[in-house]
């Protein structure tokens, strides 16, 4: 063949084969930072209107939990009551925070309960997240998420939390890299302080060093929204002098009567808790919703509440670790909508 011929065939052959591999096999967001979702990410009012928009039409969520879990999504149910009266000041469109399995009606698209159980059943968690995946009817799913009820304290003191959770989820990151999997903590236990603050240390290290995403849900229920840290908390939010001293008080019941409902803070089902843990826990879920849709706050501290601008410039906490934004072009499903 002509050499001239045959240095056009090759090139030709490069952009049929190599450019839409490209395309469509874009890099991984958080593949070099881990995405931290703790107390600081709390604050609704910093998510613009336009990355609330974004992740109801890009993200295609499943979420597997028992009790404890049901904080997120009942607090996020009441959420679009509290926000369509204008609680805390958010000035949005009518229904703004909706969800439902489907994401019919402009919703954010959330299979609760997707998967039975929660992430302390191993192997069935596992089992349940691949059998749900491989489903010919899920090929949409692009996000999923499991929450503890109490056994992570249990698995820290025999050894397997390593075995029977960080492993097998990020094994499962790597059996199906075009979805995002969310790594969580347990919820805060003070009748077991040490061994409930080491496991989730070492789920919080492990998401930390090998750059994962984290909700962090014993973090969530340690603040109050003032900032205030509470060193010995439990679930329902109690506070304890010391690991082993006498009951101070309840963050939440106190900040609550303190503070105006329906204007600071929304009643709603907040299992083995107060509301107000439910409502700080639906705050720091379209967080990361956003955030996982490619929204990238700035720390400025600008407030753009109910703003429709480009979704990039809102003031936020230090909820991530790392300077690069986290895209849609992250997850592969995802980048078809791009």
């Amino acid at each position: 063949m002509n050499r001239k011929y045959y240095f056009f065939f090759k090139v030709l052959a490069f952009f049929l084969v190599g450019f839409p591999l490209s395309v469509v096999s874009p890099k991984l967001a958080f593949s070099d930072q881990p995405l931290i979702i703790d107390h600081t990410c709390t604050d609704i009012s910093q998510i613009p209107e336009s990355a609330i928009e974004q992740a109801k039409n890009n993200l295609h969520i499943a979420y597997g939990h028992t009790s404890h879990g049901s904080q997120l999504t009942t607090g996020m149910s009441g959420l679009v009551g509290f926000a369509n009266n204008g609680g805390l000041g958010l000035s949005l469109p009518t229904d703004i925070f909706a969800w439902n399995n489907g994401g019919s009606g402009g919703a954010l698209d959330l299979h609760d309960n997707a998967m039975p159980g929660d992430c302390g059943y191993y192997p069935q968690w596992v089992n349940e997240t691949k059998e749900y995946l491989d489903d010919p009817s899920h090929t949409d799913v692009n996000v999923i998420i499991w929450s503890w009820c109490g056994q992570v304290d249990d698995k820290y003191v025999a050894g397997t939390l390593d075995s029977e959770y960080l492993t097998p989820m990020s094994q499962l990151e790597t059996d199906y890299p075009g979805v995002k999997f969310i790594y969580m903590t347990g919820h805060v236990d003070h009748w077991d302080d040490a061994n409930n603050k080491a496991a989730n240390q070492m789920i919080q290290d492990y998401c930390t060093n090998n750059d994962k995403v984290l909700y962090d849900f014993a973090d969530i229920e340690s603040y109050d929204p003032d900032g205030t840290f509470y060193e010995f908390p439990h679930d329902n939010c109690d506070y304890y002098q010391s690991a082993s001293g006498s009951k101070l008080g309840n963050w939440a019941v106190e900040w609550q009567n303190s503070h105006t409902e329906d204007v600071d803070w929304y009643d709603c089902i907040s299992a083995h808790s107060q509301p107000l843990n439910a409502n700080r826990k639906a705050y720091a879920a379209w967080w990361l919703w956003a955030r996982l849709a490619g929204w990238a706050p700035s720390n400025d501290g600008d407030s753009d509440s109910g703003s429709s601008d480009d979704g990039n410039d809102s003031g936020g906490g230090s909820c991530f670790i790392g300077t690069s934004s986290c895209g849609t072009e992250g997850i592969k499903r995802l980048a078809i909508f791009d």
